[in-house]
């Protein structure tokens, strides 16, 4: 993907650079860094293998970058101005680096309706969601209600707070922007203000020349300013120019960006809280994107407000503390209060900290607790469509008590990987009007997985004089291909008398405007896609299981459509009793993904992976040594960093696997490969890898295989991975 542009040319030149070389650079920067000799000594098999004599010699990690203890890559933050005006662009960087851009959305963020803001604070930042690669974090906070907000900012009390990437990576994949934030508090952070503010425009042209660098570099979207210290008068004169030119930049080198300013210090410099937008603070609103206001306002503030925001009211961000701190309206599970006087004036929300339903209740409850609140708030929060394809999910929510693929499990345990969260559809519970009883409830459910860690479970009722129940799972403006693909992996549990089918709702490609979903009760617009039994021969290699039962009771259906000149519209599931059958029927079912595809896009050929090289390669001895405590330790743990090259706009992920081979031979063709996580840029940090130790005069080995992942979902047969492989040796005595 073409890396945009950033404020200074050199600078530009040096971040665009980075951002298309860093897969083919980090062997050059490798072999300038690496202290140890390390040669690649053939292509065998396809595989690139490289010889190490295994040494003890410590390699330290930069800690910016990696955890001290494990040398896992963190997400990080800049404490100071310094920090800030110091960085520049590395290879190191770019595991924070988000996979794409915020997906094609409707409406689009710059239309006029009302938005929603999630302003994410809990506990400092930067907890089990800084380990990139993901830990094994148990019962850690998520949220996967994207499809109700349109803002997802994530706030630290760090100067310079850097959105970790798997929040991004998340946030990005439901149409979602992200900001960090750039905060100044107390005595320190006047001095901070004073020294790149009350000085001529080179200064705060400096920083902001970095802000949306940072943002460029990472792809993340803009930046909330949040000044909570009083400013002199030269600092707070040029406030209004560091942010008009701030976002001057940020709209010219990244699309979509934006730039909001919180409600805190007014015109003369002092820090003054007015909880509303006022001749006081107008010029610092006029400067930028947005205005996000403190939280003690009442409904006098909101009615003044209007004649302030003029226009813009979509741009005034009312803030509403979800812990229901100081003088404020609802708050907690009374939040829907605020909401109902936030949309009556017309102005967005701005949920500050709505993780208190983690934070102060029991954890055990979190998931019923989380979708308690967000119901309570669903009538105040329009939804928004993704509008491209392919639209490909699983329902994984990136944690879970063990990994599946395709049905197979592969691992074990608890972990938490924010980048994995797939594509959360709309979640709730609906009743069928009149007195029969019937209705339909969506959740997401860790108990069974088809890929990944979580399913989404559907459960419901359908009533003795109802035929079906229909639940609207995602919303959807896509422009329709000459002949779209879809399929639905689903199993129902326990007997039942129902057919499963999925179905779609259709407009005319000339409407595609917010509102233009047809109500479930008009079937004139709802389509049930032609059933496949077999997929077509030229799609028969990326989608082979039509019809059949899978692994773990699972089954796949497969469906054409040929339609021209519409929009897709909704994707649903319809519950239909079978023929025969006048009793209430209960029934509970499992989808394990849903995927909807342009059938061309099957047929164009995968890149292959390229260019695999290693660097950071860390020895240590397994925890059980020789019992004599002589000789070489009975095994050893290796931790290196993978580097590929593919291009990212192709794949989902990668899948990282490592086998390990017998006595320096090439790995065997039939053995299982063992799953060690997923990627989302050209690069793997492989930590503490058990493998066994070389005896005197032999070889040992261990291949690693990086599958990638379609956007589309299909397999890619084992065959067409990238292969590296270390061959390594004990010194010689």
């Amino acid at each position: 993907m073409e890396a945009p542009g950033v404020p200074e040319p050199g600078v530009a030149t040096q971040a665009a650079a980075l951002l298309q070389e860093l897969p083919l650079r980090a062997p050059a920067i490798t072999e300038q860094r690496e202290r140890r000799a390390r040669t690649r000594i053939e292509e065998e098999q396809e595989a690139a293998v490289f010889r190490e004599v295994v040494t003890f010699t410590p390699d330290p990690m930069p800690v910016r970058y990696y955890d001290k203890d494990t040398t896992s890559p963190i997400s990080f933050y800049f404490s100071s101005l310094e920090e800030l005006l110091a960085w520049t662009p590395d290879v190191e960087d770019s595991f924070n680096v988000a996979l794409a851009p915020p997906e094609c959305r409707q409406p689009p963020l710059s239309s006029r309706r009302p938005r929603t803001l999630l302003c994410h604070d809990m506990m400092g930042g930067y907890l089990d969601d800084k380990f990139i690669q993901g830990s094994a974090a148990q019962n850690p906070y998520s949220f996967y209600h994207w499809q109700y907000i349109d803002i997802f900012v994530y706030f630290s009390h760090h100067t310079v707070t850097i959105p970790p990437v798997g929040w991004t990576n998340a946030a990005h994949r439901h149409g979602v922007c992200v900001l960090g934030t750039f905060i100044t508090e107390w005595q320190e952070g006047g001095q901070l203000c004073e020294a790149f503010l009350a000085g001529d425009e080179h200064s705060y042209r400096a920083v902001a020349d970095q802000l949306v660098l940072i943002a460029q570099f990472f792809r993340f979207d803009g930046w909330l300013i949040n000044i909570e210290n009083s400013l002199s008068l030269a600092a707070v004169g040029n406030m209004p120019h560091f942010l008009q030119y701030l976002t001057t930049q940020l709209h010219q080198h990244v699309p979509g960006g934006l730039v909001l300013w919180y409600d805190s210090v007014v015109s003369s410099g002092q820090l003054k809280w007015q909880n509303e937008l006022n001749e006081h603070n107008r010029v610092f609103f006029d400067s930028c994107d947005g205005f996000f206001t403190n939280y003690n306002w009442q409904a006098g503030h909101l009615e003044r407000m209007r004649g302030q925001a003029g226009e813009r009211q979509a741009d005034v961000y009312v803030g509403v503390d979800v812990f229901a701190r100081g003088n404020v309206v609802g708050g907690r599970f009374d939040t829907n209060k605020s909401l109902e006087l936030i949309r009556k004036h017309g102005f967005s929300a701005a949920l500050f900290a709505p993780g208190w339903v983690y934070e102060c209740l029991e954890k055990k409850n979190f998931f019923q607790n989380q979708d308690k609140f967000w119901s309570l708030l669903a009538g105040y929060l329009p939804t928004h469509s993704i509008c491209s394809l392919p639209f490909v999910t699983s329902f994984c929510m990136g944690m879970g008590a063990r990994r599946v693929c395709y049905g197979q499990e592969v691992a074990v345990g608890p972990w938490y990987h924010p980048s994995a969260q797939e594509i959360q559809p709309l979640f709730g519970e609906h009743r069928l009007e009149g007195d029969g009883g019937g209705w339909v409830k969506t959740l997401s459910c860790m108990a069974d997985a088809w890929n990944g860690g979580s399913s989404l479970l559907i459960e419901g009722v359908i009533p003795p004089e109802v035929r079906e129940v229909v639940v609207r799972l995602f919303s959807l403006q896509v422009p329709m291909p000459p002949e779209v693909f879809l399929s639905m992996v689903y199993k129902l549990e326990g007997p039942s008398n129902v057919r499963v089918a999925l179905e779609l709702t259709t407009g005319d490609a000339g409407s595609c405007h917010i509102g233009d979903i047809c109500p479930l009760n008009e079937t004139s617009c709802r389509h049930s896609p032609q059933l496949l039994q077999a997929p077509p021969t030229k799609l028969a290699r990326s989608v082979g299981h039509c019809g059949q039962q899978l692994s773990g009771g699972w089954v796949q259906r497969c469906y054409k459509v040929n339609l021209q000149g519409c929009l897709l519209g909704d994707l649903l599931v319809s519950f239909q009793r079978l023929p025969g059958s006048r009793k209430q029927e209960n029934f509970v079912c499992r989808l394990g993904e849903i995927q909807v595809v342009d059938a061309k896009s099957l047929l164009a050929p995968l890149p292959q992976v390229q260019a695999i090289s290693l660097s950071h390669v860390r020895w240590q001895p397994a925890a059980s040594l020789a019992s004599s405590g002589e000789g070489p330790p009975a095994g050893l743990r290796l931790s290196c960093t993978l580097h590929w090259s593919f291009p990212l706009s192709h794949v989902r992920c990668f899948r990282l696997h490592c086998c390990p081979g017998i006595g320096g031979g090439p790995l065997g063709r039939g053995e299982k490969p063992k799953l060690l996580g997923l990627a989302f840029v050209n690069q793997y940090r492989i930590v503490d890898l058990a493998v066994a130790a070389a005896g005197p005069g032999q070889d040992g080995r261990v291949e690693f295989l990086v599958e990638p992942v379609p956007r589309e979902g299909f397999l890619v047969p084992q065959a067409e991975w990238g292969r590296a492989a270390v061959q390594y040796s004990m010194p010689s005595t």
